[in-house]
């Protein structure tokens, strides 16, 4: 007897009586699923014939594991009320679903299976193709607010703005560009008897008065971008007065007025922005330099940063105290250490102990010194028999280093002391 309660699809005689689609033009015609999605015909029947779902929706399409026993009455349910109530309104698709089933159910049932399912990555692309753009942002656009929405007022005082006649609810001035401009439109009217001849003059006399207008607008932006209104009432040179944050090099001076065409395309802020930020490379550079410097030494841990930076500096004046003993030790030897600078120059052994004493303290070539006294004991003897003379000593011998020789020569007897 159970076997004749039986169901059996009529193409591939498989048992179908948890589920098949009946046709509703051919009678006696039921197909199992498989049958029914491969597009099977048999006898009168053809795939485009409507159909009945034959089961009561008691079976489930994702499986009773992953889908918490939804069955496809419910889903069917479901996608009627997502298409009627709309995305988001989860407390009516519940209610349209049935009692057993939450608005948090719901949602989360409708989220994981058809937007971040298999389904859904199947159906929703990735990347939308002719996706509208965005006039709206802030970056300028042709419906930015930033083109619709008044800027904010002056920060000045009541007296500023009486001085410069200043409206700032209006953030117009008492005198505009052009004032005039005006007058374009103030006559215009649009009458039913115009030809097209005049419609296109006034609209001609519109377009004028919008680009006067957008002229006005853009002398307003240059004043705030570059901050001419506290220039001219003198703000300026009290923010100059002020202490600056960061002091500013020579070097970043020069390259400032080498950029002064570039104030024509930035801002104020911005450009005070650029060299903030050129002002932040050099720093971080400076760093990366100090980091590969205690890569190279080993240092691979900021801790270690330390203790090599104080080992630096104990051997830099470790170093630096072994050139002072030096130097005293070499005054100290005499003739070796006080000759060391000028030992190995030519004309040295020509010059006598003080003379040698003398180059190496005035830090002067043995053989410029000898240069030096010839001519100037030449023009002694000269002098002396009363033979006109003309100083013709070296360039490279300055008032002091004159004075200094004329007056070893003369303790040493060389020359009288009237002639030095």
């Amino acid at each position: 007897m159970a076997e004749l309660g039986k169901k059996y699809c009529v193409y591939c005689l498989a048992e179908v009586s948890s589920l098949r689609f009946r046709c509703t033009e051919c009678a006696d015609i039921e197909l199992c699923p498989e049958c029914f999605s491969a597009g099977a015909e048999i006898g009168p029947h053809r795939r485009w014939h409507g159909y009945q779902l034959v089961d009561g929706g008691r079976f489930t399409l994702w499986g009773a594991e992953a889908e918490g026993g939804w069955s496809s009455r419910e889903e069917q349910l479901l996608l009627d009320a997502i298409e009627q109530f709309g995305f988001g309104n989860w407390e009516d698709m519940a209610a349209h679903v049935g009692a057993s089933r939450t608005p948090q159910e719901v949602m989360e049932h409708y989220v994981s299976m058809y937007i971040h399912g298999n389904l859904g990555k199947a159906c929703i692309p990735d990347i939308i193709p002719n996706r509208v753009t965005d006039h709206t942002c802030p970056s300028g656009g042709p419906l930015s607010p930033s083109l619709t929405m008044p800027l904010p007022p002056l920060d000045i005082s009541v007296a500023e703005q009486q001085q410069l006649g200043y409206m700032p609810l209006r953030d117009d001035y008492e005198l505009e560009y052009d004032q005039d401009a005006e007058t374009l439109i103030s006559g215009l009217s649009v009458n039913y008897d115009d030809d097209d001849v005049e419609i296109e003059l006034k609209r001609a006399h519109v377009d004028m008065y919008v680009r006067k207008l957008k002229e006005r607008q853009r002398r307003k932006n240059i004043a705030r971008d570059y901050n001419l209104v506290p220039a001219f009432l003198g703000k300026d040179r009290k923010d100059k007065e002020k202490p600056s944050k960061r002091k500013i090099t020579k070097e970043e001076k020069e390259l400032r007025l080498k950029l002064r065409s570039l104030y024509q395309f930035m801002s104020c802020k911005e450009f005070d922005d650029f060299f903030e930020n050129l002002h932040k490379e050099k720093v971080l550079r400076t760093k990366i330099r100090e980091l590969q410097r205690y890569r190279r030494n080993g240092i691979t841990k900021m801790e270690e940063s330390a203790e090599y930076e104080a080992a630096r500096h104990k051997r830099e004046k470790r170093k630096e105290n072994k050139n002072i003993t030096t130097a005293k030790r070499g005054k100290e030897d005499g003739k070796d250490g006080e000759f060391a600078a000028i030992e190995n120059l030519p004309g040295f052994e020509l010059l006598s102990d003080r003379e040698k004493v003398l180059c190496s303290s005035i830090n002067l070539s043995p053989a410029r010194y000898v240069t030096v006294k010839t001519i100037i004991i030449k023009d002694h003897l000269q002098k002396r028999q009363g033979i006109p003379s003309k100083s013709r000593l070296p360039s490279y011998l300055d008032k002091v280093l004159k004075k200094r020789i004329l007056n070893f020569l003369t303790e040493s007897g060389w020359i009288s002391r009237d002639a030095s």
